[in-house]
């Protein structure tokens, strides 16, 4: 239905009670989603001193998070499709911070790495459960309601980077506090489980698919990706090397939200910041993340994703590339305020251009750039502590500036008006 207005019935019409229940239910998962595994972040300096490895080896170790959830992202849909998004939102949730609770007790980095393995991998798909009854919610409102919900699980991991940097600051030991954690988190998602929508996950849509179709005043039209001949469009080179552009640009913001998460903390501890301060790296760059995430659509919708991407590239690589020039805590943290905000709306633009990118079967670019995203995240933690060992952690970071700069130059494929 692309190009056509949003029937009166379906985008004027009050959300029913059970709407807003299940509404304020997702949304309290894409929050405690955010909050389960930013609540670590802070303390990787302890557990980084505990372990006694060096910079390159925690950061193998912390690759197993995003290796699990590639691996993992595949199964997500047969989960779904056997127990329904709303048990495997909820619930894996509650898996999930049990699963945390094994990081503390990790003897050696092989330990802690296939820890977080478990832990991504479980993420992966509860992102992906969390995302697919978020969108059976917003079909029964008939408009868009995903941001705000992206920009919550944002809210939680502030909340998360808060929670580990005051038991950081206070000297909790990691395993009380990650328990402290996983009771208070796992409550939250049960809760939140009786409130999500009942039955089949395409119940919404058929309804949808009715209504517009009765709206329109005849049958839906074949698929815009079919042919002629009712076959599937082929790949054609364009189409590709644009994908391959896109792949580029979301990993360049995959690299920065990384240093934010990964590195913030540690690089923060070089400057001799204590504990509590240290942590406030992630809290800052997801903070400012969050505020774009919660403007990103109407700035968007008035200057453009060129434009917007490429102002946040600027911003992400002067504001890193000032801190790494001039180091001091309060640099740091403005730069990797800087860092966030940029970065904020990047990965949802290059989402939506593969998306709507003409030449290739459905869903094709996105899937790929989903994938091109985790892999970013993949090899950006073992890059920068390389590099961080080899040279020091300042350096690696200019992988940031870095980043920023391609998105300036890359984002030309973005289009410049929504």
């Amino acid at each position: 239905m692309i190009g056509k207005p949003m029937p009166a019935a379906l985008s004027l019409t009050a959300p029913t009670r059970q709407a807003r229940q299940a509404r304020a239910a997702v949304a309290a998962l894409f929050l405690t989603n955010g909050a389960v595994f930013f609540n670590v972040v802070p303390r990787y300096p302890q557990i980084k001193a505990d372990l006694g490895v060096s910079n390159a080896v925690l950061g193998t170790a912390l690759a197993g998070t995003s290796i699990g959830a590639l691996l993992a992202g595949l199964l997500a849909g047969a989960a779904i499709r056997r127990f329904r998004s709303a048990r495997v939102a909820a619930l894996g949730i509650v898996v999930t911070t049990i699963a945390t609770l094994v990081i503390p007790i990790a003897p050696n980095w092989i330990a802690l790495g296939g820890a977080l393995f478990v832990v991504g991998a479980l993420d992966a798909v509860v992102d992906v459960a969390q995302n697919a009854h978020g969108l059976r919610v917003q079909r029964l409102y008939g408009r868009s309601i995903l941001n705000s919900l992206h920009g919550l699980w944002s809210v939680g991991a502030v909340i998360g980077g808060l929670m580990g940097s005051a038991a950081a600051g206070l000297h909790i030991p990691l395993p009380v506090h990650l328990g402290i954690s996983a009771a208070l988190f796992s409550v939250v998602a049960v809760v939140a489980h009786r409130f999500l929508l009942p039955g089949p996950d395409d119940a919404e849509r058929s309804a949808e698919a009715q209504d517009l179709a009765a709206a329109d005043g005849h049958p839906a039209a074949p698929p815009a990706h079919a042919d002629r001949r009712g076959g599937r469009r082929s790949f054609t080179g364009p189409a590709v090397r644009m994908l391959a552009v896109l792949g580029v640009l979301a990993a360049c913001g995959a690299l920065v939200e990384d240093a934010g998460a990964s590195w913030g903390a540690l690089f923060l501890s070089d400057l001799h910041a204590n504990a509590a301060t240290a942590g406030l790296a992630v809290v800052a760059f997801q903070a400012a993340m969050t505020a774009g995430r919660l403007t990103g659509d109407r700035v968007v919708n008035r200057f453009g994703q060129r434009i917007v991407a490429r102002a946040g590239g600027v911003l992400a690589a002067a504001g890193m590339g000032a801190a790494l020039a001039v180091p001091s805590v309060a640099t740091a943290l403005a730069g990797f305020a800087l860092a966030g905000l940029g970065v904020a709306t990047l990965v949802p633009a290059t989402m939506h251009a593969a998306d709507e990118l003409p030449g290739l079967p459905a869903g094709t670019g996105l899937t790929v750039v989903s994938w091109l995203l985790r892999g970013g995240f993949l090899l950006s933690p073992p890059l920068v502590g390389f590099v961080a060992d080899l040279i020091s952690l300042r350096v690696g970071l200019l992988s940031v500036v870095l980043a920023g700069a391609a998105t300036v130059v890359l984002a030309r494929v973005l289009v410049n008006r929504t």
